[in-house]
């Protein structure tokens, strides 16, 4: 007797459909799994075969065939196993079916029958929702993660004998239902805010500027001095996490298995701050199978780099396609993947290896070629594709021991959120929805300058010897600048303070 079930692989962040055809017919006794099945997949005999015996079903001493459809499509992972039990105990007859053609199962087994949860949980629902199934069995630690999906009836299941009623239609398994509105309130609450750093006023006014714009920044300042406070800081400030984009970084998350227990969406926007030891793949994704990395970790968020010297020029090199395009394509032979890395990059350094380069209180111990070779670590076009360079001054033992607060959150993010109003009235439904995102074009068109502001700009590339890009990313940050001033156009003083924020690099980094 034949079987069909309906089941999901993962391929990259995305899933997609498979079919499981079981065929159990008269022979010498054998399982043979067709199909490009990978290892985990090819181990999900043995599996099957001990949780079926552990729950008292019989393993047919027959030929059982099973294939994975399509079949130039890898299937990896254990998510099989349930689909695979499934049919097995329809085409021996253990099972009569009461809905197949609407259903789809996912889980992976454990030898006592139990089905254990699984990654990638959400694309699957989403994809099933769109071939246009009514009803996913997934495993109890998978269903409010699922549940998200609407037009969905999401079930959870603990045992396969769960499914198996489930199955037969003799089940009294209710579906998992999420509540869009408690989603909505758990949305962007955070545990940190602006109030808790003291002093560094204008290094908060340049998180102001960047979050409105979504400007990249490069922090620079001795050690303590609290680069780390505020980039930490800076999604507090971002404007709240709407519920697609949350589900949209959710995705990635799922597919790594790195959603909490019971966690249906992202709350806040993410905040990312690998270590400076990490590779090239694990920046942007990779390895013989794609998976995502940091920056689509980070995506609608925060990808923060501390002692930015310190990483792998090639690991930073390789972000300068995703800086740019706002997403990161991994190829390989067979095929490629693309992975969304939408995100606001923080960076912060010290100015030089003992850090108190410039420091009014410690004298720096570092020769000139070790500044220049310390420096040196960073390239020109990455840093070119930084918007702002600010600098974090150590903070007085005045402002440290002062009991006021300073400027909080919630008074930057309604700055944050005025500018992002003038530039939805602006862009509307052109695609690009903040200023650093602009095209050439359309700093052409909303970024004029009137004599004043051409003389000073022309002055400010030629004493800086500034590049094209740089030029087009000080009138960006002109442009949001103007937003928060609420003015139509950009004045002197907007560019002033956007090419100020320009000058420190090259104080530095002189070539």
């Amino acid at each position: 007797m034949l079987a069909k079930l309906s089941a999901f692989a993962l391929v990259g962040i995305d899933a997609v459909p498979v079919e499981v055809e079981v065929d159990v017919t008269a022979g010498l006794p054998k399982t043979i799994l067709v199909g490009l099945p990978e290892l985990a997949v090819r181990e999900s005999v043995h599996r099957i075969e001990r949780a079926l015996t552990n729950l008292g079903y019989l393993w047919p001493t027959a030929r059982v065939v099973v294939n994975l459809a399509p079949a130039d499509l890898r299937k990896d992972a254990g998510a099989f196993d349930l689909p695979i039990a499934l049919g097995i105990l329809i085409a021996t007859g253990q099972a009569r079916p009461d809905r197949l053609k609407d259903t789809a199962f996912l889980g992976e087994l454990a030898l006592d029958g139990s089905v254990r949860p699984i990654k990638g949980v959400l694309s699957m629902a989403m994809t099933a929702r769109f071939q246009g199934l009514t009803r996913l069995v997934v495993p109890r630690g998978n269903a409010q993660e699922a549940a998200v999906v609407q037009e969905l009836e999401i079930f959870g299941v603990e045992t396969l004998s769960e499914a198996v009623g489930i199955l037969v239609g003799d089940s009294a398994l209710e579906p998992v239902c999420v509540s869009r509105e408690e989603l909505a309130e758990k949305l962007n609450t955070y545990d940190v805010d602006f109030s808790d750093v003291r002093g560094q006023e204008f290094a908060k006014r340049a998180m102001v500027v960047a979050a409105a714009g979504g400007h990249n920044l490069l922090m620079i300042g001795s050690p303590g001095s609290g680069k780390t406070m505020l980039a930490r800081r800076l999604p507090t400030i971002l404007p709240p996490l709407t519920p697609e984009e949350s589900l949209e970084t959710t995705r990635i998350y799922s597919a790594l298995g790195q959603l909490k227990p019971g966690e249906s969406l992202l709350a806040v926007r993410p905040f990312r701050a690998p270590h400076h030891t990490i590779s090239d793949a694990g920046m942007v994704g990779g390895g013989t199978v794609p998976t995502p990395g940091e920056i689509s970790l980070a995506h609608h968020g925060v990808l923060f780099l501390d002692e930015l010297p310190e990483f792998n020029r090639r690991s930073l090199e390789v972000l300068r396609q995703p800086l740019e395009e706002g997403r990161v394509t991994i190829s390989r032979a067979l095929h490629s993947v693309t992975f969304p890395a939408r995100f606001v990059l923080v960076a912060a350094m010290n100015p030089c290896p003992c850090g108190y380069l410039g420091d009014l209180k410690r004298t720096c111990k570092c020769s000139p070629p070790q500044i220049e070779r310390y420096l040196g670590r960073i390239s020109g076009p990455l840093l070119d594709r930084i918007d702002m360079h600010i600098e974090v001054p150590a903070v007085p033992f005045e402002e440290l021991a002062g009991r006021g607060e300073g400027t909080s959150s919630a008074i930057m993010r309604e700055q944050v959120l005025r500018a992002r109003q003038c530039q939805l009235e602006r862009f509307g439904t052109m695609g690009t929805n903040v200023n650093g995102r602009m095209t050439s074009r359309q700093i052409r068109k909303y970024c004029v300058l009137d004599a004043e502001g051409t003389a000073l700009l022309k002055a400010a590339m030629e004493e800086l010897g500034l590049s094209a890009r740089a030029h087009d990313r000080i009138l960006r940050v002109a442009r949001t600048i103007a937003d928060l001033d609420k003015s139509p156009t950009i004045r002197f003083a907007h560019l002033s303070e956007a090419i100020g924020y320009r000058t420190l690099d090259r104080k530095l980094w002189r070539r």
